[in-house]
């Protein structure tokens, strides 16, 4: 049962990414950049749990809206969409909220670009198959922009929690984005990612309620949430699911070294993060790793 749900496959489209699958990993990327933003937001009222139960319940509901979301899927499709509802989005939702009580906004995103080496590793265990030159090439230049990225977090015990965290929530991204191939290419983005968020939100409704009367109300973090769930639960996921079937999960996991500048842009304009010279250099590092992989042909 766990292989049938722990399984991966190789993308439909086999060349250099064109114009379509740069314009589904912009949007992903540039919409998750954000998210860390609204994450800092709504931290300012609510507690972790109901922020991640805020953005799913957001993400589900727009996803309802949509017809083709409530396409049929058979019932033996049922066990690896609700694995994909906790390891992408549950669980790592409550990490990354925890996260940024620890650390900055503007690092949370920079660290996230480390999700592709996730990514390479799990896809070669789960399809048996040594990584392409280019692949390598780009694990290796995301590794350096990781470490540099990291690096100024070393002399507090309080961030490197934080940073933990973090990396815990970037393997568990890391399994979901393979786990999302076959599932995509079978059933359609739309069908499995809104059935996945349904699951998620029932996992997450028992914290997000205990958080509930932790937090309190206020109307701009609220409208965080909203923008988080519209935007970077919904409409960046079906983005990025789409991606993740057309190009596998490796290649699209480059996706996310789109987000570091975002959220060192924005956490800098909008709530004054101090990030270190040598993090933002990592980002550089990390965009650098994410065109030599988009750049990749596949062969075989």
């Amino acid at each position: 049962m766990v292989n049938k749900i722990l399984t991966t496959t190789e993308g439909t489209h086999r060349g250099a990414f064109g114009g379509q699958e740069w314009g589904l990993m912009l949007f992903a990327g540039i919409t998750w950049g954000a998210s860390f933003l609204f994450i800092a937001e709504g931290l300012v009222a609510f507690e972790p749990g109901l922020i991640a139960t805020l953005r799913i319940f957001f993400g589900a509901l727009t996803l309802t809206f949509l017809p083709k979301a409530r396409a049929p899927v058979p019932r033996e499709a049922l066990r690896p969409i609700i694995a994909l509802g906790f390891f992408w989005m549950a669980f790592p939702f409550v990490l990354f909220a925890i996260a940024e009580q620890k650390i900055t906004s503007a690092l949370a995103g920079m660290l996230n670009g480390a999700v592709p080496i996730f990514a390479v590793i799990i896809a070669t265990i789960m399809l048996a198959k040594t990584p392409s030159r280019t692949q390598i090439a780009g694990l290796g230049i995301g590794t350096i922009g990781l470490v540099l990225m990291g690096l100024p977090s070393l002399g507090s015990a309080s961030s490197a929690f934080g940073v933990l965290l973090v990396l815990i929530a970037l393997a568990s991204y890391g399994l979901s984005i393979n786990i999302a191939a076959p599932l995509q290419q079978q059933y359609g983005a739309l069908p499995v990612l809104w059935r996945s968020q349904l699951a998620a939100l029932v996992m997450s409704l028992p914290l997000g309620g205990y958080a509930l009367t932790k937090s309190s109300f206020a109307m701009t973090p609220l409208l965080a949430m909203i923008a988080l769930g519209v935007g970077g639960t919904a409409l960046a996921f079906v983005a990025m699911t789409t991606l993740i079937g057309r190009v596998g999960g490796s290649r699209a996991s480059v996706t996310i070294y789109i987000t570091p500048p975002v959220a060192l842009l924005l956490g800098w304009m909008v709530r004054n993060d101090s990030v270190a010279p040598i993090a933002i250099a990592g980002s550089v590092v990390a965009i650098l790793a994410a065109w030599v992989v988009s750049r990749e042909k596949v062969t075989g």
